[in-house]
Parts: C-alpha cells; structure tokens; sequence
C-alpha cells in the first residue's frame, strides 16, 4: 500500500504522513504542535480578514459614502417616479408676501437605525426644482378665511401632477405658515388654518392631519434653517474619516452621563432686509448670569432629537437660535437715518444752525461713499446729506444702535447668547452677509476681518463718480444696482459691527464662509422641517421589515454592519477541529496500550463491561 508523506516547511520532529491503512499519522504530533498549528492558523486568515476582506468592504464602504456625498453635491438629475421604492413629502412655506410650495422625495430607508433619512428636493423632467409660487401671502385672507382653501388649490394641484398618484394616500403634506400670519389674531390664524384643515382632505387624498397646519414661531423657522443646512452639507452622518471636525457633547436630559464625539455642526448666520438671525448648536452644559437670563434662555434654545429611535440621544441637539427685528440691512439703514434726522434737527433749533436744510450745506454722513449725495424725508422736510467715506467712523456712530448692554453673555438688544467655542466652530453667512462681501467688494466665501477691513475701507473712501464708472464696465456683480453701490458703505459696517460686536465673534475668527447657495444649490428652511417632521419614518419601515421576514436580528448582526460575527464563526470552527485532534489523539493512545488498531476499533464498539484482554 502507498504512503503519503509531509514534510516540507515543518520541522523535522512535526514530519507526518497519510497511511492508507487506517489511522492518520498527523497522530503522532504532540498537544503543543497542535496548538501551535491551530494558532498559526488562525493568525493566518485574521491576516487575510485584515488585509483582504476588511479592506475590500471599507473602501466598498468609503466609496459609498464618497458616492452619496458627490451625489448630494451635483445631482440634478430628473427625479425616477416609476421607482416603487420612492417617498414622498410636501411643504408649503406660507410667507409675508406669498405661499410656496415645494416637493421632496427619498429612497426607502436602508434599515440602520442611526442613520436619517437621505430626502432630497423632488425634480421635473426637465430637471427643475419642482417648486411653485404663489402671490399674495396668506395673510391677506385674513378676513375672509372661506377663500384661504382655494388660494392654495393651485398650489396642490401643481405638487398631485408631480407625486405619482399611487402615491398620494402615503405622501404627507405640512402647510407651515411664518412671518406673516404670526403678526394676525389668534382668532384669523384659527379660522385660517380651520379651512384648510375642512377642505383639502375632501379635494386631495395627501396624509394631511390636524398638525400638519400650522404656523410656526421664528425659534421653529431658525431650527429647521439650521437644520437644512447642516443635513445638506453632512453633518448629521457619522464619524467616517479621521480629517473630520468633531464636537465633545454633553445631553443634560440623558441617561448616560458619558459625552458623545460625533461631527460638528455649522452655525449660520443670516441677515435680511428686517432681521437678523443666529442659530448655533450648544454642545456643552449652558450656565446663567441670573434667573431672568435663564428664564429668558428657555426661550432661545431648543433641543430636539432627529432620530427615529426617542431613547437613542445620538441624534439630540440643543440649538440655540434668536432672531432680532429690526437688525436687518435695510432696517438698521431706516433706524439709523431716523437717528441722524431727529437729531440733526434737534441740534439747528437749539443752536440757531442749518446743517442739512439745503444742499449747499449738507449733513456729512461718514457711512456714504465719498461725495455721494442722499436725502431723508420725513414729516414733510427734507435732509440732504453728502458721502464722506470715513469707515471707522461710520462703525463708532452705528454702536448705540446695537443696543448691547454690559450683563455678560448677551448679544444685540442685550439678548441673552451663549459662549461659542470659537476655536473649534464653523458658521455660514447668509443673504447681507453675502451681498456685503460679494457683489461690490467681490470676496465672498471664506472670510477675513483684515482683509474686509480694507476693502471696506477703500470703497467707502473713493469718489462715487469712480464707483460709477466701474458699474458701468461691469465691474460688480451682476445684480448688483446704483442702490447697493449707493448704501455698501453702510452695510458693510453694519455687517462687521453685528458680526465682531453684537455676536462677539474675535477679530481672528476664521470660519466664516459667507454664502448665497450651498453645493450650488439654494437651502431653504422647509427641507429642515421635512426632514424633522418625518423622522420617525425610518423606524416605521424597519417595523415593518420586522413584522414581514423578522430578519432585523441578521441585519443588525449581518457581515456588513457587524464583522465580529465572523470572528465568533472563526473561533467555533477553529474550537472544533482542535476537539476532534484532542479526541484523534486519546484513541491513538489507546491503540498504542492494545497493541493494534484492530482491536483499539474492536475496543471502541463494544460496552465497557465485554472489553476483552489484551492479544
């Protein structure tokens, strides 16, 4: 008979070989071979695991979430509304001076608990925005509620020739009404929101409950701006690479004591033509100068969880948010004209003067370009007035206007702010922010206080002939108007003075990023409210994955999500086969006592009480 030997790579006392004859002869080796053999080969396919397998599904899984994020960047491509897989939501943003609508969609929700859902706004064939516009605002029917229902109707119909109509019943429409309606009656903003409630279920089979009209407070618009902005841009994702920003947070209604390190979210910082607003996460535990600024600080900061799971705390955030009437761009302008009138006049009557009466003998404004010419009218006077272009000294006249007070921890109007961690933090400046340092001084994005400090400068001090001649070869922005180059000076002011002495922000700060669009595309606060709104969908479908196939323990424990479950499979495998060596062994041993393989068989089958003796 034949024998099959090996030998090669071992050592010499490890030599065995195949018997055709009966037992194998791998039976010779010793306890502690066997043991190192199992080891070695168990250090073997970690390598391989390592090396191999956990760098093919990490790069598998890098690549995913690069892909994702390119997607979320340039995706402009037609919404697929055959895909059976697609959801849907509606919004409606019922403001001051008209309603807009706005349709979102997202894919079915992968199944992991930790993640939200990935909504992105819904596109036409042509590849538009699905959006629609309607005038005036709704606030307009505040005396004559019965009509509110068909003012929208357009604006529905537009978004149900939009959602595929299989659809409907399972798409949620919110109707969320802002500026406008907050200022009517709690009476008109009843029986406004009563009509809609009473009539577009009986027209449109959208889901549309009862708290899915509204109108929110300017805390809920800051929060689902701040939202928005940080869903698009990724900062509700998990930790996936070693160069991103993270924040230390500390959730003071948890249970668990410990702070989770998660990314770092943006601030934004947005300053209209009435208002302005901040909205910021508060990461760490807020402390209070007195009980009336945490009264007050109640009412500023919001804490929300935007998971789908209430008891998981790894998607709960405290935002603080507060926004301040008046404080816009071209209010602070009226506010501030409105100071230098009544002041001016106050000044000629008690010292028999005329500065300002005639064009002849203007008022000198610091905050006009240089030798500009305006005029304020009121009460039927007329002050003329005449650009002088001085910067700083524009900053030093609007500080009374900032209303600060010396309480700390407050803002614009004495407003109740917490610290910033200014070093590691990062904002976005929206609207004026933008305008300011873009269309006429042409350094919008990443913002510089020296660097706006002597661009601002420069403009304010040159000749308003020259700033017009600029304008006309088109040297500013393309939208940019004789009013903007006109009132620049003054709004750039206003926007450093705001930003370095209302909000405190240092001198040095560097991550501010003044923006009109994000990823090119336009961020509205209404994806916020959608994306909160619907949070607890995720858990609905991975529900229902549970009640259908009953696979969410797989999942959970599936090689994609968990790869210790290969290792526990390892470990019983490898258990095993040094079980049934240990066994091999004991019965070579025998074999060896009873002086053959036949009998130590023979042995084997029979009870212990017929053994027979030894041949």
């Amino acid at each position: 008979m034949g024998r099959i030997s090996i030998s090669c790579l071992f050592p010499a006392s490890w030599h065995f070989s195949i018997s055709p004859v009966g037992c194998p002869r791998i039976l010779n080796t010793t306890l502690r071979q066997i043991i190192v053999i199992g080891i070695l080969a168990a250090a073997g396919s970690l390598l391989y695991y390592s090396l191999v397998i956990r760098n093919k599904y990490g790069r598998l899984y890098r690549d995913k979430k690069f892909h994702r994020y390119l997607a979320r960047v340039t995706d402009t491509e037609a919404t697929d509304t055959s895909n059976p897989n697609l959801n849907y939501g509606i919004v409606v943003d019922c403001g001051s001076s008209g309603s807009r609508i706005f349709v979102y969609c997202w894919p079915r929700h992968n199944g992991n608990p930790h993640d939200l859902l990935d909504i992105k706004q819904m596109r036409d064939k042509n590849r538009k925005p699905v959006v629609m516009k309607i005038k005036p605002g709704i606030s307009e029917f505040a005396s004559s509620p019965e009509r509110v229902s068909d003012y929208i109707s357009p604006l529905l119909n537009f978004a149900a020739e939009h959602v595929p109509r299989a659809k409907h019943k399972e798409t949620p429409l919110y109707i969320l009404c802002t500026a406008g309606m907050r200022i009517l009656p709690e009476s008109q903003q009843k029986a406004i929101l009563e009509d809609l409630l009473t009539d577009i279920p009986v027209h449109f089979d959208f889901l549309f409950s009862d708290s899915h009209a509204e109108v929110i407070s300017g805390k809920q618009e800051g929060v689902y701006a701040w939202i928005g902005i940080n869903f698009v841009l990724g900062r509700f994702e998990h930790i996936d690479d070693e160069d991103d920003a993270v924040v230390e947070v500390h959730i003071p209604t948890s249970e668990n004591k410990e702070a989770i390190i998660r990314k770092r979210t943006v601030g934004i910082l947005d300053m209209g033509g009435v208002s302005t607003q901040i909205a910021y996460e508060v990461p760490k535990t807020v402390s209070f100068a007195s009980s009336q600024q945490e009264e007050v600080a109640k009412n500023l900061l919001a804490e929300f969880n935007l998971g789908c799971d209430a008891h998981q705390t790894e998607h709960v955030y405290r935002v603080y948010v507060a926004t301040f009437l008046g404080f816009g761009g071209n209010a602070a302008r009226q506010r501030y004209e409105d100071s230098i009138f009544t002041n001016t006049m106050f000044r000629n009557r008690l010292l028999g003067k005329q500065t300002g009466m005639t064009s002849e003998s203007p008022y000198l404004d610091p905050c006009l370009p240089l030798e500009v010419e305006d005029e304020i009218r009121q009460n039927g006077q007329t002050l003329y007035m005449r650009g002088t272009g001085d910067f700083n000294l524009c900053r030093e006249i609007i500080q009374p206007l900032m209303n600060k007070t010396n309480e700390t921890q407050t803002s614009l109007n004495g407003i109740y702010q917490p610290a910033v961690h200014f070093q590691n933090s990062e904002f976005y400046g929206f609207s004026e922010f933008f305008y300011c340092t873009e269309d006429v001084l042409r350094m919008g994005g990443d913002y510089s206080a020296a660097k706006f400090i002597k661009a601002a400068k420069d403009y304010c001090a040159t000749k308003w002939s020259v700033l017009q001649e600029r304008f006309d070869r088109g040297l500013y922005a393309s939208h940019a108007d004789l009013h903007r180059l006109k009132y620049q000076c003054f709004k750039s002011s206003w926007m450093y003075e705001v930003f370095h002495s209302g909000f405190s922000f240092p001198i040095n700060y560097s991550n501010l990023k003044t923006a009109l669009q994000v990823y090119d595309k336009e961020v509205q606060w209404t994806l916020g409210a959608i994306l909160y709104r619907t949070r607890f969908l995720p858990l609905r479908d991975i529900q229902q994955e549970n009640f259908r196939g009953n696979h969410s323990h797989w999942r959970g424990f599936s090689f994609v999500y968990n790869h210790y479950l290969f290792f526990v499979c390892f470990l019983i495998v490898l258990l095993s086969i040094v079980l049934y060596l240990l066994r091999l062994r004991r019965i070579h041993r025998r074999m060896l006592r009873n002086g053959s393989s036949a009998s130590l068989w023979l042995e084997e089958g029979l009870p212990p009480q017929k053994i027979p003796g030894a041949l």
